[in-house]
């Protein structure tokens, strides 16, 4: 086999193009499903620590049923499952505005929220209880003190493993491929098709993501050190 790498079909024609694209959708896909999975997480999280039994109930359910669904079918849920049990309305507004991006959006944001819960229900299991008995001891209400002392100090706790999850969220929107989001992933495959040039267009494909995950986790390295509790988080070297 004698085939000679012709880099230049990244930068040629429209490829370029398309490869900025995708990196921006993904970017913005990324962003948007870590927002509503930060918010499910911390929510759910909270919840499954909470002293009342019908929260945590509910909170456990949530997070056993999205964290033993695959993410794939999870997707496909979204996109051909969900749309027709809205109001005729509210369907033309959705495929008017890129219905298969915000199912991915939804997908993502809900599947990983159920997993970044378990990092924010780690945190608060590391904290001693004796911190929400003082909490509570100074007047505070029971959803105060998660509000003002046990969520805050949480949060610090669990950069390294919430880091993780991040990550993974960006690379797991590559799934979003499936139902037509021309996201890095679907681009990279669309440079494939016609250039017939597949080494060339995936490694472009995995350079950025390693370039984008590295990025990422420097930047919360640096993020954890700041935050760093004397005496409950070892300060990085």
């Amino acid at each position: 086999m004698n085939d000679q790498f012709e880099w230049s079909v990244l930068w040629s024609g429209q490829s370029g193009q398309w490869l900025l694209s995708g990196l921006l959708t993904t970017l913005r896909l990324s962003a948007l499903a870590w927002v509503l999975a930060a918010i499910l997480g911390v929510a759910a999280g909270a919840l499954r620590t909470a002293p009342v039994r019908p929260l945590r109930i509910l909170a456990t359910a949530y997070v056993e049923f999205f964290r033993n669904v695959p993410l794939l079918v999870w997707m496909f849920f979204w996109y051909f499952g969900v749309p027709p049990l809205l109001p005729r309305p509210a369907q033309d507004w959705l495929f008017a505005h890129g219905a298969e991006f915000w199912a991915a959006v939804c997908a993502l944001g809900v599947y990983h929220g159920a997993r970044m819960s378990e990092v924010i229900r780690s945190g608060i299991r590391a904290i001693p209880r004796t911190q929400l008995e003082a909490a509570v001891a100074t007047g505070l209400t029971t959803l105060q003190a998660y509000r003002l002392v046990i969520l805050p100090i949480a949060l610090r706790l669990i950069v390294p493993p919430a880091t993780s999850e991040s990550l993974n969220l960006l690379k797991n929107s590559s799934v979003a491929l499936t139902i037509s989001v021309a996201e890095l992933t679907f681009q990279t495959r669309q440079i494939e098709t016609y250039t017939a040039r597949a080494i060339e267009a995936l490694t472009a494909g995995t350079l950025i993501y390693l370039g984008l995950c590295v990025s990422i986790a420097t930047v919360m390295g640096w993020v954890e050190r700041r935050v760093a509790i004397p005496g409950l988080i070892a300060p990085g070297r």
